[in-house]
């Protein structure tokens, strides 16, 4: 018996050590498909038709920075190659969404209320390379939404 209690106080010890732990899962296949995407391409702004929302948090899975309900899955994979524009990637829908962004990298972009309640993300300098997508929504109501990917200014 004592041995399992170390065990199982060892075991709580690692996890509350190792902090929290992306569930969002890029591996995947996006639920909402995928597209090739070259700098410079047309027609401009390309825009796909998803549901927001998922039972995941993201400020618990990724951090405080996000916020949201997100599915574990991503919504929408971009294979990007960047060239000399801007990428901007954004929300429009009549629901309070909320967007998250794992960039080829591995680092999380995450928004809010970029144009009213509708979230949004601007590489300035983007890179070439695989951007999943989660499109969330922060009362984890599934809502229509526009998913909408442009190098076009705002």
């Amino acid at each position: 018996m004592r041995t399992r209690s170390v065990c199982l106080g060892l075991a709580l010890a690692g996890a509350l050590v190792a902090g929290p732990a992306a569930a969002q899962d890029w591996s995947l296949d996006p639920t909402f498909g995928s597209v090739d995407l070259t700098s410079g391409f047309l027609p401009d702004p390309n825009v796909t038709q998803v549901t927001s929302s998922g039972s995941i948090d993201a400020s618990t899975a990724i951090g405080s920075g996000c916020i949201g309900m997100i599915a574990n899955a991503p919504d929408f994979r971009l294979n990007y190659t960047s060239g000399s524009f801007p990428l901007q990637i954004r929300v429009e829908s009549d629901s309070d969404t909320t967007l998250v962004i794992n960039a080829p990298d591995a680092s999380w972009h995450c928004n809010d209320d970029y144009q009213g309640l509708n979230p949004g993300v601007t590489f300035d300098a983007p890179m070439s390379g695989q951007y999943d997508i989660w499109v969330g929504s922060y009362q984890g109501d599934f809502a229509p939404a526009n998913l909408i990917i442009t190098e076009l200014p705002q």
